[in-house]
């Protein structure tokens, strides 16, 4: 059985999003995502880069760490 939900433009981007990429559901506590979102906003980037970003900076640390 096939799936026809939406257009055919939004199937094809949800068949290439599932193909490249892993989503992640990170919770945050009411109003902390307002406070993301600004410091987001403050250095350019949008909020899935900035957390892209902050994880990647926290692994290299860690890897840093435990080499060390």
């Amino acid at each position: 059985m096939t799936d026809n939900k939406g257009t055919p433009a939004t199937r094809a981007k949800n068949k290439y999003n599932a193909a490249n990429y892993d989503r992640l559901y990170p919770y945050v506590p009411k109003g902390r995502k307002a406070v993301y979102e600004a410091a987001a906003k403050a250095t350019g980037h949008t909020l899935n880069e900035y957390i892209m970003i902050a994880l990647d900076e926290k692994v290299e640390r860690d890897t840093k760490t435990t080499e060390a």
